[in-house]
């Protein structure tokens, strides 16, 4: 995979990672109830089942656009609109959302258990790996391509969730968020919806 291609990945799977929803939620409540490590370790059990739904779809793409391009367009199609759904769900919360603090009692194995769940028991996640891949596989991609392709996923969205418990143990952090929610809303809203509509546009190249 050129370099210039894997930069574009690495776009697409940061911007899924940031965006607001369950994820960010889990790795907040950890982190606030029971601390950086805690935090952490939500965190990189969530990669873990990120991963395993990037390699589900990886696997599943490749098979698919050789044997039925249309249905594979179709889906293509349906996950753009997904993006674009976020987009306008991301717009319109304002400031509420994922950024309210929400502390509670817990654990490094409660927080293990639930990140994996919180990425597996989404499957919305299929949906959206299927608009953000779909534009780098293809049916003769080979084997360590595909593996790059879910080792970025997986790193980014694991990193991206260790920077927010990272930042969030600290207890300047979250008030600073909470009154700039609306700001960061609005701002991941444009970009998903920008993300829309690359998707409709083909394949990155």
């Amino acid at each position: 995979m050129p370099f210039s291609l894997w930069l574009s990945l690495a776009a697409v799977c940061a911007m899924g990672a940031m965006s607001p929803g369950p994820s960010l939620a889990l790795v907040l409540r950890h982190t606030l109830g029971g601390g950086r490590l805690v935090g952490m370790t939500a965190a990189l059990c969530h990669a873990g089942g990120v991963g395993i739904y990037a390699l589900l779809t990886v696997l599943g793409l490749g098979a698919l656009i050789a044997q039925s391009p249309t249905l594979f367009q179709l889906i293509t199609w349906a996950g753009a609109l997904y993006l674009a759904w976020l987009g306008i769900k991301a717009l319109r919360a304002g400031s509420a959302g994922a950024m309210q603090q929400q502390g509670m009692a817990t654990s490094s194995a409660r927080a293990a258990k639930e990140g994996v769940l919180v990425a597996l028991g989404n499957p919305k996640l299929i949906i959206f790996f299927i608009a953000l891949l779909s534009q780098f596989v293809t049916p003769d991609m080979s084997f360590l391509a595909k593996a790059l392709i879910v080792v970025t996923a997986m790193v980014i969205d694991g990193g991206w969730y260790v920077l927010v418990a990272v930042a969030l143990s600290h207890s300047r952090v979250l008030p600073w968020l909470q009154h700039r929610a609306h700001w960061i809303n609005r701002i991941t809203g444009v970009l998903l919806l920008a993300l829309a509509l690359r998707v409709v546009a083909g394949p990155f190249s």
